[in-house]
């Protein structure tokens, strides 16, 4: 037997750092799949607490104006301006806490397809921060939208 082929007998049989090896193929995919588990479950919530603030404006303008017509103001008391604000102000404090520099909160009048009511949309747009920056992902953008009636 020759000194090479003695060699590979001899490397084939250790298997001394086969598992750092086994790790090193392996690793970054598993740490990569949850970083994206990490990464979905962030995006839920953020997902909903979008949806819950968009329902908290709608009925804060619409019981606005319940109030406006006890009144007997018969019209909207707050500006879309002011329904923004207050979607900036629901959607950053607890039990929320999204990231105002991330957060665009649109509110526009609508035309009505319902008589003696004013249509409002409600759009929020959110930036989700991004675990997954090391395989290329940025900032995952979400969306959400409502239709508020307010007669």
């Amino acid at each position: 037997m020759n000194r090479k082929s003695a060699f590979w007998l001899a490397v084939r049989g250790d298997s001394a750092g086969s598992v750092a090896i086994e790790f090193a193929l392996i690793g970054p995919a598993m740490l990569a799949m949850l970083l994206g588990v990490l990464q979905f479950g962030i995006g839920m919530q953020n997902y909903n607490a979008l949806r819950s603030v968009a329902g908290e404006v709608a009925r804060y303008a619409v019981t606005d104006a319940q109030d406006a017509a006890a009144r007997s103001n018969m019209t909207l008391r707050d500006t879309n301006t002011q329904l923004e604000q207050y979607a900036q102000e629901v959607a950053t404090d607890p039990p929320y806490g999204l990231q105002a520099s991330r957060l665009t909160a649109t509110v526009t009048s609508v035309p009505t397809r319902v008589d003696g009511a004013s249509e409002r949309t409600i759009e929020l747009r959110y930036n989700i921060p991004s675990m997954l920056g090391v395989i290329g992902i940025d900032a995952i953008p979400v969306t959400y939208t409502q239709t508020v009636f307010i007669a």
